[in-house]
């Protein structure tokens, strides 16, 4: 890359930490990437933090010449926890102050995996300041026959093994230098509780009046496609997209396949 270039992608990309208010958690700090570009998107990580959205964040950005925000959720990648902020609709609450509080409108919100039941939470919230959602391989709700794969105690391997089509393709995480769950899963099961999962989420989300475009990777072992068709199915207003060859991290494994099907429903 050369020195303008460099220069250039700096200059649009910065990351700083942000303190909002919230009505039920207090003040609550965020640590947030912003490539700064025209329409905004939110985009929301899942349990593999920041990493598994980063690439994706500067393919959107490019690609759409959107503004794109990528927050690190409070007790992710070594960033602080906020006290009062234990569960994913009060992280929700935060993530609308943010919006409201940066004075964005048109927001399009993105989120996998757990984000993805962060950003349903979102737009439950009914923000006139949210005008889409995009769920990828989002979880959160309770399917029966289906349910979500206990990730807790796998070995590394077997994650990839369950998030990838294709194992070959997954990045090598970087070593945690110990044993027992890593500081970002512990995060994780901060706001998902153990279950991760909402017995009442499905049943919430049947009030949406939102347009909602659901994508789900066919390959999906943590939870797989007919887990995914139910998410949809809960949402009135969904349009629900399968995605070949591509498991639980679109985003990171087929990433342009994700762009064109996102855009596809005039996410732009």
């Amino acid at each position: 890359m050369s020195t303008r270039t460099e220069t250039d992608a700096l200059r649009r990309t910065r990351a700083d930490t942000r303190t909002v208010r919230t009505s039920t958690a207090g003040p609550v700090e965020l640590t947030i990437r912003d490539r700064d570009r025209t329409r905004p998107f939110l985009l929301l990580h899942g349990g593999g933090g920041v990493p598994t959205m980063a690439d994706f964040a500067d393919l959107l950005a490019e690609r759409t010449h959107s503004r794109v925000l990528l927050p690190t959720h409070p007790g992710f990648g070594g960033t602080p926890e906020a006290a009062g902020l234990t569960g994913v609709a009060g992280l929700a609450r935060a993530y609308v102050a943010l919006v409201e509080q940066s004075d964005l409108t048109d927001v399009t919100v993105v989120g996998n995996s757990f984000g993805g039941w962060l950003a349903a939470e979102i737009a439950l919230l009914e923000s006139p300041r949210v005008s889409g959602v995009v769920i990828i391989d989002g979880i959160g709700i309770e399917v029966d026959g289906h349910p979500m794969t206990d990730v807790r105690g796998l070995s590394p391997a077997e994650l990839r093994a369950l998030s990838f089509h294709d194992p070959g393709r997954a990045p090598v995480p970087p070593s945690t230098g110990g044993t027992g769950p890593s500081p970002d899963v512990r995060a994780l099961t901060r706001y998902t509780g153990p279950a991760m999962s909402d017995p009442t989420l499905a049943e919430r989300l049947g009030g949406l009046d939102l347009p909602v475009h659901v994508l789900w990777g066919e390959s999906d072992g943590i939870v797989d496609i007919e887990y995914g068709r139910a998410f949809a199915a809960a949402i009135p207003m969904s349009t629900f997209t399968p995605l070949p060859r591509t498991g639980h991290l679109p985003q990171v494994e087929t990433p342009e396949e994700l762009l064109g099907a996102l855009l596809d429903l005039g996410t732009r």
